[in-house]
């Protein structure tokens, strides 16, 4: 096959996604978002096995892959959803922490731009939230930056999930003609 086959296209893409999911991996740890965590844990362990079936050209894992990018577009949609407040979902909720903590967004302080401004000691004492900082301006907002990262893993998710259906098919074929 040659380089630029359908099959070096999805292990390119695999290669994408796993660079991709660690880098979210990275900023939902700094966020303390359990959910995502976890999530992200299981989409990293199952492109690693959908990477492993190209490569091997082993059917079952590419179709375990090709199952779990049906749940992880749904997940990225969710995730939009969420941060987008549509649906009746809000992203002041702590559904992304698993109710545990009050953890959010680390983009929500950090994003682009953001400036922030420290209470003085006596002010934030007074307070239920005790937030030393307020982020008082971002050049983009850190619901539109996450929004950004879904969208972004969708539009690969999906060119994986193409490219994984031919490749299913083609790993078919050849199985089926080898065994005639």
């Amino acid at each position: 096959m040659g380089c630029c086959s359908v099959r070096c296209t999805l292990i390119s893409l695999c290669c994408l996604q796993l660079i991709t999911a660690a880098e979210r991996q990275v900023f939902d740890f700094l966020g303390y978002q359990w959910a995502p965590i976890i999530i992200n844990f299981f989409h990293i362990i199952v492109v690693i096995l959908g990477l492993f079936g190209v490569i091997q050209y082993t059917s079952r894992y590419v179709i375990l892959y090709l199952l779990w990018m049906l749940l992880w577009v749904g997940w990225n949609v969710f995730v939009s959803c969420l941060y987008l407040d549509l649906g009746g979902l809000s992203k002041e909720s702590n559904v992304l922490s698993l109710g545990v903590t009050s953890h959010r967004s680390w983009w929500r302080d950090n994003g682009p731009g953001c400036r922030s401004h420290n209470l003085p000691a006596a002010e934030w004492q007074k307070q239920q939230n005790l937030e030393l900082t307020t982020v008082v301006s971002c050049w983009l907002e850190y619901q539109y930056i996450e929004v950004l990262h879904c969208i972004f893993q969708l539009l690969i998710s999906l060119l994986g999930f193409f490219y994984a259906c031919y490749i299913v098919n083609v790993f078919s074929e050849a199985e089926d003609s080898y065994y005639k």
